[in-house]
Order: C-alpha cells, then structure tokens, then sequence
C-alpha cells in the first residue's frame, strides 16, 4: 500500500495507474466500483470484508472515513492493489471542509462506464437515494443490524425512504430462510391461516420476515421473543397441522411438517462477506424488497 498525504483525487487515480504497471497488469478485469463509507473505528473490518467479496466480484474499492468537518480540507489516501484484493483498493480519509462535499473526491475515482455500488456498514444515512455519495450509486446497500443502537427503527427509517437501488443485509440475511419457507409451502399445498415468527427480541430481519411472509400469504403473522441467536423458529398454521422450521443454534434447523418425520436443515448463519456477495451479484432493483419494505411500514404503523 502507497501511502499518499495531503492528496487529491488526480493524484489517487495516478497512483492507481502506477500501481497496475508495477503488478505488470495495466488494463484489470473489474466490474464496478464499490464504495465504502464507515467510520474509523469500522473501516478495517469493513474492507476486510470488501477483500474477500472482491474474489467473486474485482472491483475497484473505495473506503471513505469522514473525519472532523473541522479545519482545514485534508485528504490522506492508502493505495494500492494485489495482496488477496481482486481489484484495486484505496482508504480515503478525509478531514476540514471537504467532508461536506465527499463527492467531489469519489466521483473523478469511479471507473468509467461500470456500476457503482456503495456500502454503510455501520450507520446510514436516512435516505441513501439522496445522499450526495449515495447519489453516485446504483446500488445502495445498509445494514441496520449493525447500527449500536436503534436497530428497529433504523430498519423502518430505511423501508420508509426506500428507493429503486435500496437494500439492507437485514433483508439479505433472509434468503435462506425464505427460499426453506417457499420449498416448505411447494411441498405442502396447503392455506395457511396464520403464521409466527420467533426470534430474539430486537432484530431487523425478523421484522422484515413478518413483513414477507404476511405479504406472501395474506394472513396474521405474529411476532414472539426468543434468546436467539438472530431468528430462531417460523412456523406456519395450516388445517393438517404446523409447518415448522426451528433453529437454535443458528447452524442447523428441524423441519417438522404434517404427517411426516421431522429433518435436519442445514441453514447457517452467514457472515458479512457472503451477504455483501449476493448483494453485489444485482444491480438492478430488487421488487421484492420494495414490496416487504413497504409492507413493513404498514404494519409499524398499524401498532
């Protein structure tokens, strides 16, 4: 990594040149530009994690930590490529009054005619679609299970400003699930009058479980409490009896259906590479998403 003080973006992008010449690449495979804003404390997981989805995804990457807004304008950057990252990689910190106008370092470093993807892996803006970084982007990514306090309404403040482009890893962390729940019901044609879901007590997901499934089915879908970890059972009323599928130890879970022996599932939590993976693997909106996003937003406000 080349350490650069006191930089600006002509000379990041200069940097990055010569880095490819030194690694004897000139022109690299990269698919898009990936965005990271985290605080300082957040930025070396945070890429840790962006290097690993870079294996399936080469991109050029972007961490951008905003400093004091305080002072004088400062940029300091960390540049470089190769070591385990399937594109190029920069950390950008920036200090003074260019952290109001972020933006105006990012923009000149995205690569040209590919797709544009950022990522919050901590605190988010409100609306994402209207933050000047956000802007940039097609692809507009939170999390709001990671957020230190305020999980819940972080996850309603996110549905309630969605747009085309939004999403949270709270919603990713689901696709196993719902892909287990849609099997269970393709199984077993069955209507299901009710339905519940059980999960530790503040959690995103589940949250937004709900909001599917009482989407999907059209029906009363309750909440209950558990010690978790993250969703721990989903069970669904049907008039031959429940379709259930538990999970306590957050590896593997029983599914239990009517008149039939109970199974092992393997569903296993995943971690923060994995999630941001498929998330990256779309660009385009996704309509699911927006549906249960609003449908959330319905059900808060309906409490």
């Amino acid at each position: 990594m080349i350490e650069l003080t006191d930089t600006n973006a002509s000379k990041i992008a200069a940097e990055f040149v010569r880095a490819r010449t030194r690694a004897g690449s000139p022109a690299m495979g990269m698919v898009m530009t990936l965005v990271i804003v985290a605080p300082e404390e957040d930025a070396a997981e945070a890429m840790l994690a962006a290097k690993r989805a870079s294996r399936e995804h080469p991109s050029r990457v972007l961490g951008v930590i905003l400093g004091d807004a305080r002072g004088a304008a400062q940029v300091n950057a960390q540049v470089g490529s190769g070591d385990g990252w399937g594109g190029e990689t920069a950390l950008i910190r920036l200090k003074g009054e260019v952290v109001k106008h972020a933006e105006s370092v990012v923009l000149p470093l995205l690569l040209p005619d590919s797709p544009v993807a950022i990522w919050w892996p901590t605190s988010a803006p409100a609306d994402p679609a209207s933050d000047p970084l956000g802007a940039l982007a097609q692809r507009r990514i939170t999390d709001s299970a990671s957020v230190s306090r305020g999980k819940s309404t972080a996850m309603r403040t996110q549905c309630e400003a969605y747009a085309p482009g939004n999403t949270d890893l709270s919603w990713t962390r689901l696709t196993p699930w719902r892909a287990l729940l849609a099997a269970a019901l393709d199984q077993h044609p069955l209507k299901v009058t009710g339905a519940k879901v059980t999960a530790e007590r503040i959690s995103p997901s589940a949250d937004l479980l709900v909001a599917w499934l009482a989407d999907r089915l059209k029906v009363e879908v309750t909440r209950g409490s558990s010690d978790g970890p993250g969703i721990t059972e989903v069970s669904m009323d049907t008039k031959e009896g429940p379709i259930r599928i538990s999970r306590a130890d957050g590896r593997l879970a029983t599914f239990s259906s009517p008149n039939r022996p109970d199974r092992p599932v393997a569903l296993k939590r995943r971690e923060v590479p994995a999630l941001l993976s498929e998330e990256l693997r779309r660009l385009d909106e996704d309509d699911v998403y927006a549906e249960v996003a609003s449908r959330l937003v319905t059900l808060k406000r309906s409490k």
